[in-house]
C-alpha cells in the first residue's frame, strides 16, 4: 500500500489504494508501463487506458462537481481523534451529535 510519491505527476491522479510503492498514477503516461508497475494489481487497468479516456475524465469531474455540491453547505467540522482503540470516540462523537441536534443544529456523524 502506498502514498503518493514524488514520482508521480501532478496531474497524474492519485494511485489506488492498494498500488505498489512508487505508484506513478492511473492517469500518467507511464501507467502500467514503469518499473514500480511490476506485480501491481492494477497494472493490466492501469495500461489500459480507462482511467485516462476523456470519458473516465469527464466521469471523474462530474463526481466531484457533485461532491463539492454535496458538501456547500456544511459550515463545520469536528473531529475526534485518538491513536488508539476503545478511548470512547464513537461515544463522545455520538453525545457531541446529539447535543448540538437538541439545541437545533443539522448535525451528521461519519465514524469511520
Amino acid at each position: 500500500m502506498s502514498s503518493p510519491s514524488s514520482s508521480s505527476s501532478p496531474d497524474a491522479g492519485p494511485p489506488p489504494s492498494n498500488a505498489n510503492e512508487g505508484c506513478v498514477g492511473p492517469q500518467s503516461e507511464d501507467a502500467g508501463k514503469a518499473s514500480a508497475c511490476a506485480g501491481c494489481p492494477n497494472q493490466s487497468s492501469c495500461s489500459s487506458g480507462k482511467f485516462s479516456s476523456p470519458e473516465a475524465v469527464a466521469a471523474q469531474e462530474a463526481e466531484a462537481d457533485q461532491i463539492r455540491a454535496a458538501l456547500s453547505n456544511v459550515s463545520h467540522a469536528l473531529l475526534v481523534l485518538s491513536g488508539k482503540g476503545g478511548v470512547g470516540k464513537s461515544t463522545v462523537a455520538c453525545q457531541m451529535a446529539w447535543t448540538l441536534a437538541s439545541r437545533g443544529y443539522s448535525v451528521g456523524v461519519l465514524d469511520v
